[in-house]
């Protein structure tokens, strides 16, 4: 009976009093009635309705029981003289907790662990319900203490830069926010021989949701880069990350979409670019990549056959080195040739001494 008249006072409210700032009062407790015709009981009613009226969305409703709250403002002062008053706990819960940026701040915590934020700030409003008075300093203790508590909490983490992700709960709005990345990730660039196996592998950087469904689906769009999503044709749906190409040919080239899926939500679109080497042109650089470095010492060069290129096993020489050694080359030609002909004429003056004598 009770959780059928709690609905129907947050209907009410909802309906006569949309601002949540508007205050109802009882001027009399115990024997007044409702609007409904049932009796208020304590005045449970009327701090209920104050309670549900007058605070603003925020950590405290997310968090602790509307009756929690409304048994904790019953012992609210103010002052000593004036007794308790509960028309201001709410001024205060307003201030000290919805509107306080670092309890804010503390309630955002990953998905897992918003029981246990539950817990740290149910805990301390039960500790309040104890004292026979409560008193501004007892709820700024409170705060302070949960914004302590609540900030050893782990975090969410939200990882760029793109695709759908539930980044942290909210005590401002009682859900987990998502981070906001887009759903399409930039294009990637892959470039393969022709005639060359391939793997594009649908890998993304943040985790999935390990409870559901993932389904991956593969589309393709020929002969273009793109991102627009109405373009691309549907290739296959999979379970697995990987999209196998056994033998590439220019006919593959273009762009490839990886769609994943969780439970049939779309979580994040990977897409990769690719472009195809035709034999013709790998062979002709191959060709033009030896004559370049034909002048390497040795010719020693190293070939990458799985890839197919070509590589220096040192660097290529400069003009002004090649220049020298050319002018070396040709010093030693001209000192040789000297040496040679010196040698000539010294023999032929030995023959002619040998006949003199």
């Amino acid at each position: 009976m009770l959780k059928e008249h709690r609905q129907l006072w947050r209907d009410w409210c909802t309906v006569y009093f949309p601002r949540r700032h508007m205050t109802l009062h009882l001027h009399r407790r115990g024997s007044e009635h409702s609007p409904f015709g049932f009796p208020v009981i304590g005045g449970c009613f009327s701090l209920s309705l104050q309670i549900q009226c007058r605070l603003s969305v925020g950590c405290v409703q997310c968090l602790v029981k509307t009756w929690d709250i409304a048994t904790v403002c019953e012992l609210y002062e103010i002052d000593k003289n004036k007794g308790k008053y509960a028309g201001n706990c709410y001024k205060a819960l307003d201030r000290l907790f919805n509107n306080n940026l670092d309890v804010i701040d503390a309630g955002k915590v990953g998905k897992g662990h918003v029981n246990s934020l539950t817990d740290i700030m149910n805990e301390l409003f039960l500790n309040l319900k104890t004292k026979k008075s409560v008193w501004e300093k007892d709820l700024q203790a409170v705060a302070k203490h949960f914004i302590a508590e609540a900030s050893k909490l782990p975090r969410g983490k939200c990882i760029g830069p793109c695709g759908y992700q539930e980044g942290q709960y909210s005590c401002v709005t009682c859900k987990i926010d998502s981070c906001d990345f887009p759903l399409d990730c930039p294009v990637q660039s892959i470039t393969a021989a022709e005639d060359a196996s391939i793997k594009i592998l649908c890998d993304v950087k943040f985790p999935l949701p390990q409870d559901k469904k993932i389904l991956k689906v593969w589309k393709y769009a020929e002969k273009m880069k793109t991102q627009q999503v109405e373009l691309f044709e549907e290739l296959m749906e999979e379970t697995d990350n990987v999209y196998f190409i056994p033998s590439a040919s220019v006919s593959d080239e273009g762009t490839y979409q990886c769609e994943i899926f969780s439970n049939r939500i779309s979580m994040v679109r990977v897409y990769y670019y690719l472009t195809v080497t035709p034999h013709v042109v790998t062979g002709h650089s191959e060709l033009h990549d030896i004559f370049q470095l034909s002048l390497l010492p040795g010719g020693k060069l190293h070939v990458d056959y799985d890839g197919m290129h070509i590589h220096p096993t040192t660097p290529p020489l400069s003009r002004t080195l090649i220049a020298i050694c050319f002018t070396s080359l040709l010093l030693l030609l001209i000192l040789s040739l000297g040496v040679m002909i010196m040698w000539k004429r010294s023999g032929i003056e030995r023959i002619r001494r040998n006949e003199e004598l």
